[in-house]
């Protein structure tokens, strides 16, 4: 049953392009509207994007949410021919060449999609696996897998999390030991999202026997090499629509060439990493958390209980209204992290924060609502249940709610010392 509620490049790049539309690492231009960098350039690139998502993806969703997968390929294939998979990567290899606001805006008008699995894997794509790969990458490399990724032929995974080691990154056994002009890949990562469809992965293994934050190297690394086995899709309790896999490597042999950057690097690389991702998932849940609320106000306005509208209630209509102020104090602060970030500024910390509160607050709103719409919020057939089990992802993937604020608390001198 379907849930209640809820361009080609080149047009859209020279739209983008004309005017006040800043230049990579400028100026994220004026607020209007309400929303960081809201342009007309910026507004383009949405409408642009919205349709996309009512004509290719949302009409899907239910199906692609019953079959455990959507086709990763196919829809990152149309989202490339459109541009919206190198919105601020160079235009030498494909991307628009904007700055780091306008990947929010595409962010938050894919929470415009029914579900958040699929958001997530684009996430992966846009800003999880390939951050590090257009910084700090050869010119090689970069034709190699960044341009295919961008132009959605290609889809990419991030192997970080492993069985033993999620958000303490700095305790991952996979190794990659130098043999020659090969590196051999031993170990396994887990929770690997889009890892069924992948054709590459940015792997961060150790390469060395140094210390755990010297001691890692990232490497562009082929899904279909002889030792790669996709032990299993893990069944999830959402994000559905996302493929996850546990993956495993015996004596993979790669090519040294597709190290990124320097060896011993990968850390820092990944952290780096790990700013623009956690932006991202902020960016991607205040769309749900909108639709959430109004979609809870239109239906206990007209549900009647006792003779009255459940909306009527005041626990109902002031728990909302400071759902919906809580709403838009997380959009502050992600705007506030965004602007700062797009002047090249390390933005840790903020991000965290962001994270941390965006975790914290799709949990309250999908529960709160949810306990409104009674007995139907109990159904597969509303778009809040659904909600309700995919967010619950944001306090733990990317770093736990734990992680965030150990995180916090060193930039603020408080976190004890070892």
């Amino acid at each position: 049953m379907a849930l209640r509620g809820g361009g080609r490049w080149a047009r859209v790049a020279s739209v983008l392009r004309g005017g006040a539309a800043p230049a990579r690492g400028g100026s994220s231009g004026q607020r209007d509207g309400g929303r960081l960098g809201d342009t007309p350039q910026h507004r383009d690139l949405r409408a642009a994007l919205r349709k996309i998502i009512d004509k290719e993806i949302n009409p899907f969703v239910d199906k692609w949410e019953e079959e455990g997968q959507f086709p990763a390929h196919k829809i990152f294939k149309i989202l490339g021919q459109a541009g919206f998979l190198g919105v601020d990567k160079p235009t030498e290899y494909g991307g628009m060449g904007l700055d780091f606001s306008y990947n929010v805006a595409v962010a938050e008008e894919l929470g415009n999609i029914h579900c958040g699995g699929i958001p997530m894997a684009i996430g992966v794509q846009v800003g999880m696996a390939t951050p590090a790969l257009t910084r700090f990458g050869s010119d090689e490399l970069k034709k190699q897998f960044l341009v295919p990724t961008i132009a959605g032929d290609f889809v990419a995974c991030l192997g970080i999390s492993e069985a033993g080691a999620g958000s303490d990154v700095a305790s991952i056994k996979t190794k990659a030991v130098r043999k020659g002009n090969e590196y051999v890949i031993n170990g396994g990562k887990m929770w690997t999202t889009s890892g069924c469809q992948a054709d590459w992965m940015c792997l961060l293994a150790n390469t060395s026997e140094g210390p755990p934050h010297r001691n890692k190297s990232l490497i562009c690394l082929p899904m279909d090499l002889p030792g790669i086995q996709i032990a299993k899709k893990i069944d999830k309790l959402g994000m559905r629509s996302s493929d996850t896999a546990q993956i495993f490597f015996e004596d993979v042999r790669v090519p040294s060439k597709n190290l990124i950057g320097e060896e011993g690097n990968g850390f820092t690389y990944q952290m780096l990493q790990f700013q623009e991702e956690r932006l991202w998932a902020v960016a991607t849940v205040l769309t749900p958390l909108e639709t959430i609320i109004q979609e809870t106000i239109d239906y206990t306005r007209q549900r009647k209980v006792f003779d009255k509208s459940v909306l009527h209630n005041q626990a109902v209509h002031f728990r909302l209204a400071e759902l919906a102020t809580e709403l838009e104090l997380l959009r502050s602060l992600l705007y506030r992290a965004v602007a700062y970030y797009v002047e090249g500024n390390d933005v840790t910390k903020l991000a965290s924060m962001a994270k941390l509160k965006a975790g914290r607050l799709a949990r309250e709103v999908s529960d709160s609502c949810l306990q409104f719409w009674g007995g139907m919020g109990f159904t597969s057939e509303v778009l809040v249940s659904r909600f309700y089990r995919d967010m619950r992802l944001l306090s733990i993937g990317g770093g736990t709610d734990e992680t965030m604020l150990s995180i916090i608390c060193k930039y603020m001198g408080t976190l004890p010392s070892k």
